[in-house]
């Protein structure tokens, strides 16, 4: 049996990592600014994270739902109060897609409605649901077309306020920050009216968190920093640091019920001692205010290369685009200078989500690899 030929593979098998670096087969160390989609929050083989999982596989590493398991519990309170939404409730699950999949569930149960609205240059995941929320055709199979979204622009918000005025809308699903497009920040004006507009027609508010969340634009979640609290939130990515983990938090208005929701895997002791490892290692080593100052430093510099044109983000979730393709520099900086990096769905822009515990010389290495892979371009 051969693998399903579905991803664009390097040419390069990594073999161990350590803090913002990882090791090919070979012994070449690469700076990892991508972090695996985001995924690497506390950097990489954390010994606390290390420590904390090994104990509990020694101990139990998995159960299902039908018994009691305190871990969920305690990463419930931890989440709750690092994220300042105590109120809430938790739903764990395992990935992205899985949340937002629990997510639209859980709004449509709760209005008995099955119409969403989404926005132009969404990516919420490739499950079924998730994907009809999607904006991109070329994802979407028959099967995923039955859905009913209607995709918006962001600004448009006479089209939105139009199409919520006829009450047939269940949910309206934004991300924080659209990650895959090329980090577009819908902003502070969007985010208050699309608030006031579901409060308004009685329509579900879910923010896809699963890419910006968990401190990487320097609040706990980027919508934060326009002081409005969505009906629910999802998370996944840097919830686990690599450990599949995926999360749904709940507003209280939301009643739950046995079988309304289901998964095999969720909540699982192993996949809970990882989220709480790295909640500990968020609120121990502060970071959040970490990723918040490292950004701001990141873009000092970047400002400096005359090559970027334009440079989109907060926090540690930065897109660089580009006046020309980036596919030719994203190879330079992988393969002649060793970091990694990321694409979007524009290919004109780079995506940078490195771990959320990089310091100023690790910005200073980037930054000098940056400009060195710029000038075997235009050398």
């Amino acid at each position: 049996m051969k693998l399903f030929d579905v991803y664009p593979i390097l040419n390069i098998e990594l073999s161990k990592s350590k803090g913002p670096y990882i090791f090919d087969i070979q012994g070449n160390m690469y700076l990892d600014f991508y972090g695996g989609h985001a995924v690497i929050s506390i950097g990489h083989s954390h010994p606390y994270y290390i420590k904390t999982l090994t104990e509990q596989i020694h101990e139990i590493s998995y159960y299902s739902n039908s018994i009691y398991i305190s871990q969920k519990n305690k990463l419930a309170y931890l989440l709750g109060n690092i994220s300042g939404y105590e109120d809430y409730s938790l739903f764990i699950c395992n990935s992205g897609t899985e949340s937002n999949e629990n997510a639209l569930k859980i709004a449509s149960f709760h209005t008995g409605k099955k119409k969403v609205i989404a926005f132009k240059g969404s990516f919420h995941g490739r499950t079924s649901g998730s994907l009809s929320v999607t904006d991109n055709y070329k994802l979407i199979s028959p099967f995923n077309a039955q859905h009913e979204t209607i995709f918006i622009n962001y600004q448009d918000f006479d089209f939105l306020e139009k199409k919520l005025k006829n009450q047939d809308i269940c949910a309206v699903i934004t991300e924080g920050i659209q990650g895959v497009s090329g980090i577009i920040d819908p902003g502070l004006d969007f985010f208050y009216k699309i608030e006031s507009f579901c409060k308004k027609y009685n329509t579900v508010l879910i923010i896809d968190e699963v890419q910006s969340g968990y401190g990487r634009t320097g609040s706990f979640f980027s919508h934060q920093l326009y002081s409005i609290k969505p009906d629910l939130i999802t998370v996944a990515k840097g919830m686990g640091n690599g450990f599949p983990i995926g999360g749904v938090l709940i507003h209280p208005k939301f009643q739950p019920y046995y079988g309304m929701l289901g998964t095999t895997f969720g909540g699982n002791h192993l996949a809970c001692t990882a989220g709480i490892a790295v909640l500990e290692i968020i609120q121990k080593e502060n970071l959040i205010e970490n990723a918040k100052k490292m950004g701001k430093i990141l873009l000092q510099g970047l400002r400096l290369i005359p090559e970027i044109k334009e440079i989109r983000g907060r926090g540690l979730m930065i897109g660089l685009e580009f006046d020309f393709p980036i596919q030719d520099l994203k190879n330079s900086l992988i393969y002649k200078e060793k970091v990694f990096v990321g694409t979007s769905s524009n290919p004109y822009v780079l995506r940078l989500l490195p771990p959320l515990n990089i310091n100023e010389n690790h910005i200073k290495l980037f930054l000098k690899k940056l400009k060195n892979a710029l000038a075997y371009l235009f050398r």
